[in-house]
């Protein structure tokens, strides 16, 4: 099997673009998991609302770290094909997936500066 340049990096922007997919799976999976403890622990009479915007922050950790490796996996594709239209829809979703980032990134600061403190 010969493999060029080309269809390695698109291999590469594949891999890149799972693990980025992988990722949000796993902070969704791992963020509900924790939000039914926190939950079932309110419920006990043992949650905080400190516990919930944990849970928050995590989850929104994983979305960032996942749309950090989806932009890379466009970008490695656009290197694979550089035509002019795919370096114009490039750009729309990194804008796109920027201001998602930022916004998120901005709404997980402002939580944490309002977050109670522990105890």
């Amino acid at each position: 099997m010969d493999l060029d340049a080309t269809s390695i990096l698109g291999h590469i922007s594949h891999g890149v673009g799972i693990v980025g997919v992988a990722v949000i799976v796993w902070g969704v999976l791992v963020s509900l998991v924790t939000e039914v403890r926190v939950e079932v622990a309110s419920l006990r009479g043992r949650g905080t609302a400190r516990d919930k915007i944990l849970v928050r922050q995590e989850l929104g950790a994983s979305l960032l770290l996942g749309l950090e490796f989806l932009i890379a996996a466009d970008v490695i594709r656009t290197v694979v094909q550089p035509t002019l239209e795919e370096i114009a829809i490039l750009g729309g979703i990194v804008a796109i997936r920027t201001v998602i980032s930022y916004f998120l990134h901005r709404e997980m600061a402002d939580t944490w500066r309002t977050t109670p403190p522990a105890g």
